[in-house]
């Protein structure tokens, strides 16, 4: 009598869900695509399905379900029968749903620029509107150290004058996996001037995130650095071009030649405007598919939206939400006014500071908190 009893409660409550927590799948070295999903579950059951740290998918309890059995890397069958036995449909049903999920996500993968809510039915929410549990990506200012040839004082080191050591970093790469932030960024400053760099970007490999790096990229033409860090685990590269400096240029081409995803930061000044146009056509001619803009004169915006516009004509794609280093290149206080354009700043990114400090993005001296001395709870209420 006993177990009809549990039989009848387990059709009428509800499934109860998997473990939150953030799982992952890499594919293997001999697929060229070269993809990694990251799926983050909620405690409600409900999940956030990540596609190479750029496509997001809210999921509920069913969906972040079968995504987990993907993961998981379960047969078809397999996952219908768990699928079943939970959720009580037929098990012909539950393969067609996982089945049908993995052919969605591997559009996705294949075609990385189509939108998941016009051609593949998902449900599309703004990112920033969702009830989530952390950010999707953590922006690491390891240091406000510049190279010897820009003033130092473009680098907020009056605010910030401590450098967390690389045992911090860890731990504050540690708290990211655990927390379920799939994506970390490390930026600056220029931070290839830490040694430590490689190691870091290892650390944050061997807890399975994705990394990406924001700098200048001139020790990255140095040959055996670059190797080193590749070797190391290092996703995606944005580089901030310098067009006038040779080294720069040498830099670039050297990345392109890498098994690495490059994006070209330029920021449009008095002095380059004018040729903008021809810097943009010369990088899609070098094979650049992605690029990031910004001024630093507000009255240059019309010629930054004439690039933009030449970027899309380009086919290039436009990069807008990541943070740049602290350098006369990067004019932050010109970005920092125009925040209210980007309304994922302290949802789907958190910026951390040298020390620690937890800002909801760069630029915005707003403390939330510090992720060695604060509990995540207490930031993420901020």
């Amino acid at each position: 009598m006993a177990n009809v009893i549990q039989g009848i409660r387990e059709w009428f409550y509800p499934v109860h869900p998997l473990p939150a927590g953030l799982y992952h799948y890499i594919s293997p070295p001999e697929d060229p695509r070269n993809y990694r999903l990251h799926l983050r579950l909620e405690k409600n059951g409900s999940g956030i399905l990540i596609v190479n740290a750029s496509t997001i998918l809210h999921l509920n309890q069913t969906a972040a379900e079968l995504a987990y059995y993907i993961i998981q890397n379960l047969s078809p069958e397999k996952a219908a029968s768990k699928i079943a036995s939970r959720y009580h449909v037929t098990k012909d049903q539950a393969r067609s749903d996982y089945e049908n999920l993995i052919d969605r996500i591997q559009i996705l993968i294949n075609t990385p620029d189509l939108d998941p809510e016009t051609f593949l039915d998902f449900e599309r929410k703004p990112v920033h509107t969702a009830s989530i549990s952390a950010p999707y990506r953590l922006d690491c200012a390891i240091t406000y150290r510049l190279p010897d040839l820009v003033d130092p004082q473009l680098a907020p080191t009056d605010r910030v004058k401590q450098e967390l050591s690389a045992q911090d970093w860890e731990k504050i790469i540690d708290k990211a996996a655990k927390l379920g932030i799939p994506h970390i960024l490390f930026t600056g400053g220029e931070p290839t001037l830490r040694p430590d760099l490689p190691e870091l970007i290892g650390y944050a490999e061997k807890d399975e995130l994705v990394t990406g790096l924001i700098s200048d990229c001139l020790r990255l033409g140095e040959a055996d650095y670059m190797n080193h860090v590749l070797q190391k685990g290092l996703d995606h590269v944005m580089m901030v071009l310098n067009p006038e400096l040779p080294e720069s240029w040498k830099a670039l081409d050297d990345l392109l030649a890498a098994d690495i995803f490059v994006a070209v930061h330029i920021t449009l000044t008095q002095e380059n405007a004018d040729s903008i146009s021809e810097l943009i056509r010369r990088l899609s001619q070098l094979g650049v598919r992605a690029i990031s803009l910004s001024v630093n004169d507000p009255e240059l915006k019309d010629k930054l939206e004439n690039a933009r516009n030449q970027v899309a004509n380009e086919q290039i794609e436009l990069i807008w939400n990541l943070p740049v280093p602290y350098s006369s290149m990067n004019p932050i206080a010109i970005e920092t006014s125009e925040w209210n354009e980007f309304p994922g700043a302290g949802l789907e990114w958190l910026y951390v500071e040298p020390d620690g400090d937890v800002l909801p993005s760069q630029g915005m001296n707003q403390v939330l908190g510090n992720l060695l001395n604060d509990s995540w709870e207490t930031i993420w209420k901020k």
